[in-house]
């Protein structure tokens, strides 16, 4: 390691006179730093030499913006730049989509296994609810992110790996439910759908060219228009484009219910 003049002096020969010699000796005496930070990540299942690469990265980015005049030691100001390196290469390798958008869940991220061993709970698995509250008050995240992000951190598991040693004994994907409908069930609603769609659209053609449009403006859209809107648009009273929109609803309710009995099978009718 170099001594604190010896550092200032290679650092101040990169800076000012851009001296490739002084910025390859200031980064390589700073190589052990590297690996010593990058041995902190272990435990995230990523090829040491990769998490090593990455870190050196940042050290050679914090070379370039080290100013010595600043009165600290260049490991103080390179380990912020090392261990952002290698965060976001974890970031990236684990491909994770809710995790890292935000301050708070790289915050979750990087720090649960030191808050799990904080409260004892390094058990493999979901944490008990109480184990839960308690570190997501620690780290201010919601609860459920931590969930997810414990479970993303526990590793993948195989659906085909055994639910207990012992031979023979069910495997993970055997107790996998879907809870989607079949085949046949979706099927059936979608042609149900369909049917009131359609019979929607013959009904509509019960009413006349104002009372459609009312109708429509009051039941078919996600604003209705206002009463009020309707009768100036209209020309009309308010009282007189609800007795329209009343006697609408009620044509096209009958003619709706007629249209879709008649696409119904004759044995669904008794």
């Amino acid at each position: 390691m170099l001594q604190p003049g010896k550092e200032a002096l290679l650092a101040r020969r990169w800076r000012e006179h851009g001296d490739g010699n002084a910025a390859d000796k200031l980064v390589t005496s700073h190589l052990r730093l590297v690996v010593k930070i990058a041995a902190g990540y272990r435990g995230y299942g990523l090829p040491m030499s990769e998490l090593i690469s990455e870190g050196n990265v940042g050290l050679m980015q914090a070379a370039k913006r080290f100013d010595p005049e600043q009165g600290f030691r260049f490991a103080t100001y390179a380990m912020r730049w090392i261990k952002a390196a290698v965060h976001e290469y974890i970031l990236r390798s684990w491909s994770m989509v809710k995790i890292g958008t935000t301050a708070n869940q790289k915050k979750l991220f990087f720090n649960l296994r030191k808050a799990k061993s904080k409260i004892a709970a390094l058990e493999d698995g979901d944490m008990r609810p109480d184990q839960v509250k308690l570190i997501a008050q620690r780290l201010a995240v919601p609860e459920q992110d931590v969930v997810e992000v414990n479970r993303r951190l526990a590793g993948d598991v195989s659906l085909n790996a055994q639910m207990r040693e012992d031979s023979g004994s069910d495997e993970w994907q055997d107790w996998l439910v879907d809870g989607s409908s079949d085949q046949e069930s979706q099927l059936a609603e979608s042609e149900q759908s369909e049917n009131r769609k359609k019979a929607l659209g013959e009904a509509l053609s019960v009413l006349g060219e104002r009372e459609r449009r009312i109708f429509e403006a009051r039941q078919l859209v996600e604003e209705p228009i206002t009463l009020h809107e309707l009768a100036a648009k209209f020309g009309i009273s308010r009282e007189r484009v609800r007795q329209i929109e009343v006697r609408a609803f009620q044509k096209v309710q009958r003619a709706a219910k007629i249209a879709i009995a008649h696409t119904q099978p004759s044995s669904a009718l008794h």
